[in-house]
């Protein structure tokens, strides 16, 4: 059975000789490194903690053992994934591009549609990949748990009780999470609040002088909301970072290199292959394929604050 294609066409002037898809989600957790990334894991990769109670004791002749060494182990296990798409060749006989497929009974799909097709499945999978490392559950097809699931039910994972987050409360709940974080991992040059795009607008917005605790009506350089321009953003010396797979009104602090990302082959993500299924059964299909591994997993739960 092909995938249900519609087309709407009036032949009416000439084709601009592009193709306009919706703005997709970019995999940015990924793309901008904000997580480890461990590629090549075939099955399952084991991820070790070591934590060593306090070692420095009062100096004696003897040699005497002290503290205690706890080695335990998380598991990351990337699950698989496909897209498979089916179009008929015969449904674009009459669109804009039709010449395109060549004068022939065996034609193939037109160039362009073919080069936006593989672009906007990828684009589509980065997206859905991004959505899923953060509030992926594996219940749900085509997803493998995220980090909010995995964290909300981690008792080791510090716990902080959020509300709707605004331009006028922002600080204060950003405060709550920082407050949250352990002494041990303050200064750590990895160490990230994420943030969902609603609390990142709150927070550009009370800096804008839009905002209370005492911000001031002109906002930072006295430019309103105009200040900001993508630049990177802090708060108490910490790195903010948007992620937009994170939920509303969610915030996570944890160091980048606690948090992982694991797959197979990450050309996986990228390649899409389109299989013309003329000269195999003699049909006027063409398939669409995409198959990759995805997972996440993260280290030591004590060491992550769960805003939620």
């Amino acid at each position: 059975m092909a995938t249900t294609t519609s087309i709407t066409t009036t032949y009416a002037g000439e084709f601009a000789g592009k193709y306009i898809a919706a703005a997709l989600l970019s995999a940015d957790t990924i793309d901008k490194g904000l997580i480890e990334v461990k590629p090549n894991v075939k099955y399952k990769e084991v991820i070790k903690k070591l934590a060593i109670d306090d070692i420095v004791a009062n100096a004696t002749c003897d040699f005497g053992a002290t503290s205690t060494v706890t080695l335990t182990e998380r598991v990351l296990q990337p699950e698989e994934f496909q897209v498979n798409l089916q179009l008929c060749k015969k449904d674009f006989r009459s669109d804009w591009e039709a010449i395109q497929m060549g004068y022939s009974a065996y034609d193939n799909l037109p160039a362009n549609f073919s080069d936006f097709l593989i672009a906007n499945i990828a684009g589509k999978v980065a997206q859905k990949t991004e959505q899923t490392i953060w509030a992926g559950v594996n219940a749900t097809a085509g997803e493998f748990d995220g980090f909010t699931t995995l964290f909300a039910a981690d008792a080791s994972v510090l716990d902080v009780v959020g509300t709707t987050v605004t331009a006028a409360n922002v600080i204060e709940e950003m405060g709550k999470v920082m407050d949250a974080v352990p002494a041990a991992l303050y200064g750590k040059e990895d160490l990230t609040i994420y943030v969902p795009q609603n609390v990142a607008k709150a927070y550009v917005r009370a800096l804008g002088g839009f905002g209370a605790a005492g911000l001031g009506a002109a906002g930072t350089d006295a430019k309103g909301t105009q200040w900001y321009g993508n630049q990177p953003l802090f708060f108490d010396g910490v790195r903010v970072a948007m992620v937009n797979g994170l939920p509303s009104n969610k915030m996570v602090a944890a160091q980048s290199s606690n948090l992982y990302f694991g797959t197979g082959l990450l050309s996986d993500h990228n390649e899409v292959k389109l299989l013309d299924m003329g000269d195999l059964d003699g049909s006027q299909n063409v398939r669409v394929i995409m198959r990759y591994t995805a997972g996440v997993q993260y280290g030591i739960g004590s060491e992550v604050v769960y805003y939620a």
